[in-house]
């Protein structure tokens, strides 16, 4: 079967959400023009999951930023809930956040908008091969046929890929482990399910868990396994950083980025990571891990990097760079997602057969965050080049729909 549709959106996280709501303000015609496809069941899915996963308790972005165009609406749905915006900043309670999203899921009309299916591919479609017809825009020629994993397709005159694009970034010396090891001894953040910890099925108290990382993802797990009776190692190879965002303000307006769009693109990429530095902890994080740490629960490495790692009987053996071994009962790599938009499964094709500029990984956009000569627009990391180094966060996603959004009522 086979449906056509002015533009279909992939994926329905919150940038999904961010630029539906953007674009609808702007222009109310689009309600019946595009859908949203995402492999989950709900809107926000993914997102909701994952901060239940890790027992997160609020977010780390102040209450102004959220899928809505109204930068207040947020604090008025709080009013009657002042007790779940915490301080500094009046950040959002994870509850709080998620009730907000469904709210404004209702008042934009979107449950109808939102298609559960996993989207397995995005071919182009060249036009210009199949009619005579003059083509005034370049952007007119190309459509897109996306395939659907129960066998469906849609056609598409305008895509929005807006999947976060990340692929789970593993440390060198994972893959030299023999593979003798129980599966569930060694996980990545994205595996780990802090819920079911201590459950019927698995126990953790008592056991000594290694952590692996330095960005808040790491504070959380650290936490999370100590609250359940774990002992923790917290090991990262450079030093642990106290900051309240992920960058600085600055990167939200004029103050950093009207510099940033002055630079060539490989200036722009080490700015991101500079920006970013990866990944850092939130004060109020590091005083419960400060704490902990005096209690003797906790024992924190930094400067210190894993070259080797071994399951002996029962237990981790492993040894580091400065010649140290520990022994642990499990380990947790909290090292994030790698950017790289040449091996993103739905761009792979696209790319080969529409060469454009990368900047390790990242892709050089045009000023709507379209790949150039198509009208297929990224959000997230990957559009990072052109929204700076906030783009995978709520403020970014903001950021892009206000790009994309021009982009579109143009073409």
């Amino acid at each position: 079967m086979t449906n056509k549709i002015d533009l279909a959106i992939v994926g329905g996280g919150p940038h999904a959400l961010t630029l539906v709501t953007h674009l609808l303000q702007k222009r109310p015609g689009m309600r019946n023009r595009f859908l949203v496809f995402d492999p989950n069941s709900r809107w926000m899915y993914q997102w909701q999951q994952q901060f239940a996963a890790l027992e997160i308790p609020h977010l780390r972005s102040p209450a102004v930023h959220h899928p809505d165009p109204d930068p207040y609406g947020l604090r008025r749905f709080a009013e009657s809930r002042p007790n779940e915006l915490f301080s500094p900043y009046d950040l959002p309670g994870t509850q709080l956040f998620w009730d907000f999203c469904n709210d404004t899921i209702k008042r934009w009309q979107l449950e109808d908008k939102f298609v559960q299916t996993a989207i397995t591919s995005i071919g182009v479609i060249d036009q210009k091969k199949e009619k005579k017809d003059n083509f005034p825009q370049r952007y007119r020629r190309y459509k897109f046929c996306l395939q659907h994993s129960n066998g469906e397709e849609t056609i598409a005159r305008r895509v929005v890929l807006a999947t976060g694009g990340g692929s789970v970034n593993l440390p060198d010396w994972v893959a030299q482990i023999p593979p003798n090891y129980p599966p569930d001894r060694l996980l990545h953040s994205q595996q780990i399910d802090l819920r079911s910890l201590n459950s019927a099925g698995e126990k953790i108290a008592g056991e000594k868990i290694l952590v692996i990382g330095g960005g808040l993802t790491c504070g959380h797990l650290a936490v999370g396994a100590m609250n359940k009776g774990a002992k923790v190692m917290l090991m990262y190879r450079r030093r642990l950083q106290e900051k309240l965002f992920d960058a600085d303000p600055g990167w939200l307006g004029p103050k950093y980025l009207k510099g940033f769009f002055h630079q060539d693109w490989f200036t722009r990429f080490r700015l991101i990571q500079s920006a970013r530095n990866g990944g850092s902890l939130t004060p109020a994080i590091m005083l419960q891990l400060n704490r902990r740490q005096r209690e003797g629960k906790l024992e924190i490495y930094q400067e210190c990097q894993i070259v080797k790692a071994s399951w002996q009987g029962d237990r981790w053996q492993v040894l580091c760079d400065d010649g140290n071994h520990y022994e642990c009962d499990r380990i947790w790599l909290s090292t994030g997602t790698r950017l790289d938009a040449l091996n993103h499964p739905l761009l792979r094709e696209i790319f080969a057969n529409f060469p454009t500029e990368m900047i390790h990984g990242l892709p050089v956009l045009d000023s709507h965050l379209r790949i150039p000569g198509l009208p297929l627009f990224l959000m997230g990391g990957l559009a990072a080049l052109q929204v700076g180094p906030v783009a995978r966060n709520l403020s970014g996603a903001r950021m892009a729909s206000q790009k994309i959004v021009d982009g579109l009522i143009q073409a």
